[in-house]
């Protein structure tokens, strides 16, 4: 399986990049993949050339094909002006609209005051909901002041769990019983209150059966 993690920090190192190493490391603490990291930052002016352009530069080309192809993707961006960077939405502009369509995502973002710790979810969760990823419920926001703290390290942990789950294959043995004849649509097909649910079906294990039928019984009983 194939892990890309986009990182747009802009220094070296950066925190950027620490979060999302740790969120790599967290997700293959339970999931044999393949990690391949793409740093915005190298890519920069060939992501400005491609907007002008149209046509990307080998290596940009390269980026955008590696997000194409993951299984599942790690996304995480320094916090500007209260939202993601330029620099990373530019990148993400980039991608095809289609690319990301079903594709795990989690989220992560750093900033230098927690007053930020909502751009995960008004910010990043529309932007990838938009490209019709699947993002993981848990997104990481680290403030300067969280680097070191419990929370931080258990908010890590549990996105992490999250995206390797959501990219494990689904086999047959794992899959979600999803066979749903007409017969038993019919059964739990909303009725009016003037019938009783019984249990007495063995085919469904449940059948409606008419109210004044239900009460003729309890009172013979």
């Amino acid at each position: 399986m194939k892990l890309v993690v986009v990182s747009a920090g802009l220094s070296s190192p950066s925190s950027t990049r620490l979060l999302a190493d740790r969120l790599t490391a967290a997700t293959l603490d339970h999931l044999d993949a393949d990690p391949e990291v793409i740093e915005v930052r190298e890519l920069a002016t060939q992501i400005a050339q491609h907007l002008v352009t149209g046509f990307p530069p080998a290596p940009l080309a390269a980026a955008l094909d590696a997000v194409a192809a993951a299984d599942g993707l790690i996304a995480v961006t320094p916090v500007f002006a209260a939202s993601y960077s330029g620099l990373f939405k530019s990148f993400f502009d980039l991608i095809d609209k289609d690319a990301l369509t079903g594709t795990p995502v989690l989220l992560g973002a750093t900033g230098g005051t927690a007053r930020h710790s909502l751009v995960t979810e008004h910010a990043l969760r529309p932007l990838f909901t938009h490209l019709r990823a699947l993002v993981v419920p848990t997104a990481v926001y680290a403030a300067s002041q969280d680097w070191g703290e419990q929370g931080l390290a258990r908010r890590i942990t549990r996105a992490g769990t999250e995206l390797a789950r959501s990219m494990r294959p689904t086999t047959p043995d794992t899959a979600p019983d999803t066979a749903f004849d007409t017969d038993t649509a019919a059964a739990i097909a909303p009725r009016s209150l003037t019938g009783a649910i019984t249990s007495a079906d063995p085919a469904h294990g449940f059948k409606v059966v008419p109210f004044e039928q239900r009460l003729a019984a309890l009172r013979a009983e």
